[in-house]
């Protein structure tokens, strides 16, 4: 199957028998599953045959995958690999960039801690923009429109934070601070360190 978006990639990983992680030359993330009627499809036809004739412009396949999430981290990824960082651990994906940067993308457990990253995400972005100026969406959609990503190193801020704004964000959050902080610790050791 063809990505619908055009990629340099540098690397790659299989994650399981229709999904594979991708990131390409520019900076970006991305998680690409076949369609489930392609299956189907290949079962029908195992040699290839028909879709040899399917083909569409440009010699492209008949199938496109599709995009299940899509991240821009700013800098060339060198490595993908699936694994666990701790002995009993849940699985993550764990990347490097060229720069020697380490960095993990985990999948939430439930739609709670989904849904309260997200709302942290959104209060982070707007209680404390880069200093640079720099719009912190734009950024992360410099190529691609994020989706389904939440940019933990932003939620992390929140703990460097003056505690009158970490109190202002918790109670939008309606939380405490020490909830705010227990829930980005718990995260961080579920997964890595």
């Amino acid at each position: 199957a063809d990505d619908t978006h055009p990629r340099w990639i540098t690397c790659k990983t299989v994650l399981d028998y229709d999904t594979v992680a991708t990131a390409d030359k520019f900076g970006n993330i991305a998680i690409l599953r076949l369609p489930p009627n392609v299956s189907d499809d290949v079962e029908e036809d195992p040699t290839g045959h028909k879709a040899l004739w399917d083909r569409g412009l440009l010699n492209g396949a008949s199938q496109k995958a599709d995009t299940i999430s899509t991240f821009h981290l700013g800098e060339t990824v060198t490595w993908l690999q699936k694994a666990t960082l701790i002995p009993g651990g849940s699985e993550s994906l764990i990347y490097t960039t060229l720069s020697g940067t380490v960095g993990v993308l985990v999948p939430f457990t439930s739609h709670e801690d989904h849904d309260f990253f997200q709302h942290l995400e959104m209060q982070m972005r707007s209680e404390n923009p880069p200093l640079c100026g720099r719009d912190h969406l734009s950024f992360r959609c410099y190529y691609f429109p994020v989706k389904n990503v939440i940019d933990g190193d932003m939620c992390e801020q929140y703990n460097s934070l003056e505690p009158a704004k970490q109190k202002s964000i918790a109670t939008d959050l309606d939380r405490t601070p020490a909830e705010v902080s227990k829930k980005l610790e718990d995260i961080r050791t579920r997964y890595a360190f």
